[in-house]
């Protein structure tokens, strides 16, 4: 089998749906199997799946295991030579999984490769940052870049050219396209980390076992970015953050890395707790 795409999904009935049907209806010559890990959702979306689009393999979770570990789940039982990690807040557009799987095929020294993102409007969304340093996540956790943007411009790769195809440090998790050998070698997705930097930690250990990570601009997805991310709390959104910040941090730097980041991170869940009571507040009083 060609490709092995993975969606893990909560609460994303409509979008999820919208998702399979692009693969299906825009992927033609190519060998390929759907499988959906669900969530622990309170929606519609297993019985939307099994109804619409019967050859989805699902796998169902009693409670929200985590991104990492759910595409962990799918990482295991699949059996393309290729493995696409999709969000289901994604439509794939024409040709674009047969163009880059011929890439990844001619281009062997490529672990790991992420395409073209857009918006809805189809205007360019950013999907290529450099590895993270201590200053760039230290500034991201006092949240100046809400007064200074340009603090994190290097972080963030501004000057990044989407339309030439580039060796980079990481590419978004969104669409991230995994060769087979690069899973038997370094394995899967990192469970330890529950929402965030999963896919900078795996970009990371992929570099390090000698492999390419590529951007290319030969095929592109609609990305409607941070849906999922916005339906939580600022506060138990920003929890989730800091936690995945400060273990990829010691994973990858040490224990002093970590000690440099724990004061802004104390600081940013203190923020994030004034932003939650202020939207409560402001709720309350629109009522």
């Amino acid at each position: 089998m060609d490709l092995s795409i993975i969606i893990v999904n909560r609460n994303t009935c409509e979008l999820l749906k919208k998702c399979l049907a692009s693969i299906y209806n825009n992927t033609a010559n190519l060998d390929f199997e759907i499988i959906v890990i669900d969530n622990a959702s309170t929606d519609d979306s297993i019985q939307m799946t099994k109804n619409r689009f019967s050859q989805v393999k699902i796998i169902t979770n009693n409670i929200n295991t985590g991104y990492a570990f759910a595409n962990n789940q799918g990482i295991k039982i699949s059996t393309g030579d290729f493995i696409l990690l999709l969000n289901s807040d994604t439509e794939v557009l024409p040709n674009c999984l047969p163009t880059m799987i011929s890439y990844m095929r001619v281009h062997p020294q490529a672990g790991l490769a992420g395409c073209k993102l857009l918006n809805i409007d189809q205007t360019l969304q950013p999907s290529v940052r450099r590895n993270p340093r201590l200053w760039d996540q230290m500034v991201i956790l006092t949240k100046l870049p809400n007064f200074f943007p340009n603090a994190i411009k290097h972080y963030l790769y501004s000057d990044f050219d989407y339309n030439h195809e580039a060796e980079v440090d990481q590419i978004m998790g969104a669409f991230m396209l995994i060769r087979r050998a690069v899973v038997n070698q370094i394995g899967g997705l990192d469970q330890n980390t529950f929402f965030w930097f999963d896919d900078v930690d795996y970009c990371q250990r992929t570099k390090n076992a000698g492999w390419q990570i590529i951007y290319t601009p030969i095929a592109q997805i609609i990305h409607l970015k941070g849906y999922t991310a916005d339906k939580y709390l600022p506060l138990t959104k920003q929890k989730m953050f800091v936690k995945s910040l400060l273990y990829y941090f010691k994973k990858q730097q040490g224990i002093g890395a970590y000690l440099i980041l724990l004061p802004g991170a104390g600081l940013s869940l203190v923020l994030a707790w004034l932003v939650q009571l202020f939207k409560i507040k402001k709720k309350n009083k629109d009522l």
